[in-house]
């Protein structure tokens, strides 16, 4: 069978793309390349004192992160349910299409497991829906599920799709700077990282997102933790970087300073700059991330080379919103 076909096949009798891509809140792509690439999108869930509410509903991200640095206690999160994830395949398991949902690593959440037994239940029922752990979450998971979303259009059947999807991740190189490893460290997440604690009270940490996370190095000031940033853009560029992404959490000058570097090296705009939201930022703080998907493998250091100025404003006011959803 082939993988990509130019048949009518590659479609439902109503003319929807025969595979549907499905993933979760924590991408924070923006609301035009969900519409774009028709991406469904279950919601994980975030709140305070057992208000937990699905993310896409903080509409304001600047009044969560405040209320993130003045509290005492880090908000709660919680991925979906079962009853979440049903409730959105089993109307495209109706519709006779097949499904492939991919989402934030299983080693920093369960929402893999909740989707996973909804499969289950699913194919019980005569569904095909494929569970992908994406082994990484927030714009490189954005990264994955686009590279999907593509190859459904283009009429590539479920293996095909699931195929497509982890050979992206195999290629995606990632990293982000935080101010702080004060929120992974209350919030539990803190994996590899946990090493770096007693030498990281007054340094800016930079790390790498997979099935947990993972330090690659620090710096003490937030100048030189953007100059390693722009050094990463150079490297993915010297990599031969396809799709790249820029996002940031309350650091809105500091994107749009990537943004401009990586648009003069790259010669194309990031796929998309977006502010991360409640969820990932519960247990992150303020940061920026930047991340690709590459030709050429292997480990980046971050070299440095003569970083570019611009005062163009491509993220300074992105109203992100918290993608749509569901629950946990």
């Amino acid at each position: 069978m082939p993988l990509v076909s130019d048949s009518e096949d590659a479609r439902t009798p109503d003319g929807s793309v025969a595979v549907a891509v499905v993933t979760d809140s924590t991408t924070y792509l923006p609301r035009p390349l969900v519409e774009r690439w028709a991406i469904h999108e279950v919601s994980l869930y975030v709140g305070w004192d057992g208000d937990l509410e699905p993310e896409h509903q903080y509409d304001d991200l600047d009044a969560f992160y405040a209320r993130l640095r003045e509290s005492p206690v880090l908000p709660t999160t919680s991925q979906p349910s079962v009853g979440d994830f049903l409730a959105c395949f089993e109307p495209l398991v109706r519709a006779g299409r097949d499904v492939v949902s991919i989402h934030l690593a299983s080693g920093l959440s369960g929402t893999c497991e909740a989707a996973t037994e909804a499969a289950r239940i699913v194919s019980g029922n005569s569904g095909r829906v494929e569970v992908v752990d994406s082994q990484t979450g927030a714009g490189g998971l954005g990264c994955l599920v686009i590279a999907a979303a593509r190859a459904a259009e283009r009429g590539a059947e479920l293996n095909a799709v699931v195929d497509t999807a982890r050979q992206a991740r195999e290629r995606l190189q990632m990293w982000f700077c935080l101010d702080t490893l004060e929120y992974l460290r209350r919030g539990g997440r803190i994996g590899a990282a946990q090493a770096m604690l007693g030498t990281a009270l007054k340094v800016k940490p930079i790390l790498t997102f997979g099935n947990e996370i993972t330090p690659v190095g620090r710096v003490r000031t937030r100048r030189r933790a953007l100059e390693r940033m722009d050094a990463y853009l150079d490297e993915l560029h010297d990599r031969g970087a396809t799709d790249w992404i820029v996002q940031h959490a309350q650091s809105p000058e500091d994107a749009e300073h990537l943004v401009a570097h990586g648009t003069a090296i790259l010669n194309t705009g990031p796929l998309f700059c977006t502010q991360v939201g409640p969820v990932l930022g519960a247990h992150l703080g303020s940061g920026l991330l930047v991340g690709g998907i590459v030709r050429a493998l292997g480990r980046l250091a971050g070299k440095r080379r003569s970083p570019v100025m611009s005062s163009s404003p491509l993220c300074a006011n992105d109203e992100q919103r918290a993608p749509r959803p569901l629950s946990p």
